[in-house]
């Protein structure tokens, strides 16, 4: 009977940790996402504001969370001529990419964790860009500094699987150095108060 009474309470007691894993909700002044895609002449980056986040964070370890990108206020900032960067920034925004007007926010949401220590984990869930969702897996670190989570990651999706096949090698053909290539990161930077 002790055994059936001790189970009962540790399932209890689990259940009840799960209920605690409340979100945390990240800073997004001190949090930022930068975007990468390469070409075969080079390379455009910039900053894509994050409108929304939150970290489920339980017994040390990061359980769930989310994020939206606010895809109307994307940044170039590798180019410093304002007008070609504002032609850059523009077109990005265009139905070629990520048809802006249409889309204007974009979003990842956590499916799964897995961690062996709280520091290094392989982290799954389902990105959404134009409307179109795929899952996506990546590598992830977090620590924590000073009361605050901080999560780096890099996440590579293919654009084409976005309906984003703008100068794609894989859809046209002859675009020698006008190619881009298919493959952009995201690299993460989420920070939160515990």
């Amino acid at each position: 009977m002790k055994i059936i009474i001790s189970t009962i309470l540790m399932i209890f007691s689990a259940f009840t940790l799960l209920e605690n894993a409340a979100p945390v909700t990240v800073n997004k002044t001190e949090s930022t996402i930068t975007w990468n895609a390469k070409k075969v002449t080079g390379e455009h980056y910039g900053k894509v504001p994050i409108s929304n986040a939150n970290l489920d964070y339980s017994n040390g370890k990061i359980t769930g969370g989310s994020f939206d990108m606010d895809m109307v206020n994307l940044t170039v900032e590798d180019v410093t001529d304002a007008n070609t960067n504002k032609r850059l920034a523009d077109h990005l925004k265009s139905d070629d990419f990520f048809s802006v007007a249409k889309f204007n926010t974009s979003t990842f949401k956590m499916t799964d964790a897995k961690s062996s220590n709280g520091k290094d984990y392989t982290i799954t869930g389902n990105l959404t860009i134009k409307g179109v969702t795929n899952p996506v897996t990546f590598p992830a670190t977090v620590s924590v500094e000073g009361g605050k989570i901080v999560a780096n990651a890099d996440i590579t999706f293919d654009r084409t699987k976005y309906d984003i096949k703008f100068r794609s090698g894989n859809y046209f053909e002859d675009l020698a150095d006008k190619m881009i290539y298919d493959d952009v990161t995201l690299k993460v930077k989420l920070v939160a108060a515990i």
